[in-house]
């Protein structure tokens, strides 16, 4: 795959080799020479990764990133600290700068790569999540805030011989919740059965491969997404490239550092809490696109989709199809006399009751105000008919409770009915015919089913 990698670093001859590098491997390579440089080029172009030197003059590669992960159009934009300094000191200030990765020069090119294309992957899947969520009021979308406190979380810790379980429960239990799989075969069914926000791996266990346990949770649709972090032998360079082009998130070397373990493990929860909330956003979004926000019914630009197949369904296969409009007699008084709360209050009551009166596979949708529009496939007039008559008596039966206001509503409704009649029918021709019926009904005194079947 490739991406666009910004590379800032104040010495020449180190931009010049990365770029040629990247350039190499067909990635499209921005320079920079500073910190504002690099903050004015981020904004300019919009890389998917930023290669960042930590020890620049003036703005120096912490403070840099501090910036890019501080601004809310630039949050999301993966960020590897590269340094000239093997000191776990300089790993945990960039990691609690928001920093996703750390090399150290001179930097392995396969280390580089991989480290490049797993946080590109990644960038690509926020960007398409963050391109879907939905908007806040000043369009701009769930902010990545780095002063916001990561929530506990659930960290499985794969290790056979517990003593790596033991340093990591000693670091970052509290405030999380750190569990050990002894049994590495056990590890796919605990990440997808629990609750689990972190997966944390030792690659180097007695008795198991644990690079197949993380091919096993990257395989499956339920543990795919959740991040691991794995435990590597600082010697063992060819485990650890497998690992990250397996699509492990992170890896610590022995010895384990609690200071980098910890600042490791919050990065991890903090993108994995974020991504959480973007994929709600993203749920939410579809949700709003095909539902009353209301009633949770579907809406009526769902149901004129719908409506569409089932009717070519029905023409093409034979099958009886038929539709009912609602509509609730004189709801304008009960939100004149008792408000619009009280009247939301009937309508989500109503939609419950309509619910629990029809089959799964037909369709309530609400299509503005208080009217309602009920598909029934595989229902022919007869039975439609009975239908409505059970929906009738179902809203009539039981007055409507007023919220806080200890009263109740005697609610009626009146419905139209239309059955799909062969070839020569059709969507509007449906619909119309129904929408005819209830307006007879009204007009015969509500609080009734009518029909026009044929």
């Amino acid at each position: 795959m490739t991406a666009r990698v910004l590379v800032v670093d104040d010495l020449l001859a180190n931009v010049r080799l990365l770029e040629a590098k990247l350039t190499a491997e067909y990635f499209d390579v921005s320079t920079a020479m500073n910190g504002i440089d690099a903050l004015e080029i981020i904004q300019r172009v919009n890389p998917d990764i930023v290669l960042l030197d930590v020890m620049m003059p003036g703005m120096d590669g912490i403070e840099v990133c501090r910036r890019i992960k501080s601004n809310p159009k630039t949050h999301h934009i993966p960020v590897i600290m590269v340094t000239a300094l093997d000191q776990i000191e300089d790993r945990v200030r960039g990691l609690e700068a928001g920093a996703d990765d750390f090399l150290t020069k001179p930097v392995n090119d396969m280390a580089l790569f991989s480290r490049v294309k797993s946080l590109a992957r990644l960038k690509m899947l926020t960007d398409e999540l963050m391109s879907r969520s939905i908007a806040g009021p000043d369009g701009s979308t769930q902010r990545f805030d780095l002063n916001t406190p990561v929530a506990p979380s659930n960290v499985l810790v794969v290790d056979d011989r517990g003593t790596l379980f033991e340093r990591i429960s000693n670091s970052i239990s509290n405030p999380h919740t750190v569990k050990r799989v002894s049994n590495p075969q056990q590890t796919v069914f605990d990440a997808s059965e629990n609750d689990v926000d972190l997966v944390i791996i030792d690659l180097d266990m007695e008795d198991f491969d644990g690079l197949r346990i993380c091919s096993q949770l990257r395989s499956l649709e339920r543990t795919r997404q959740i991040p691991i972090l794995a435990i590597v032998d600082p010697d063992d360079n060819r485990k650890m490239l497998r690992a990250l082009e397996m699509g492990v998130n992170d890896y610590l070397s022995r010895p384990v550092d609690k200071q980098e373990l910890a600042a490791r493990v919050e990065t991890q929860l903090r993108r994995w809490q974020y991504s959480q909330k973007l994929r709600t956003h993203v749920k939410q979004s579809m949700e709003l696109a095909i539902a009353d926000p209301l009633t949770g019914l579907f809406n009526r630009r769902y149901m004129q989709s719908q409506m569409k197949t089932l009717v070519d369904n029905a023409e093409n296969r034979g099958k009886s199809l038929s539709i009912l409009t609602l509509d609730v007699d004189f709801f304008k008084p009960v939100n004149d006399k008792y408000g619009h709360d009280a009247g939301d209050s009937v309508l989500v009551e109503l939609t419950d009751r309509i619910k629990k009166n029809i089959r799964k596979l037909d369709m309530a949708c609400r299509i503005g105000g208080e009217e309602f529009v009920v598909i029934l496939p595989d229902t022919d007039a007869h039975i439609a008919e009975k239908v409505a008559e059970r929906l009738r008596r179902a809203i009539s039966s039981k007055a409507f409770a007023v919220p806080n206001q200890n009263k109740k509503i005697e609610i009626t409704i009146s419905i139209g009915l239309a059955t799909f009649q062969g070839p020569n029918d059709s969507q509007d021709k449906l619909y119309k015919r129904a929408d005819e019926a209830l307006y007879e009904a009204k007009a015969n005194g509500r609080n009734q089913v009518v029909s026009h079947a044929a």
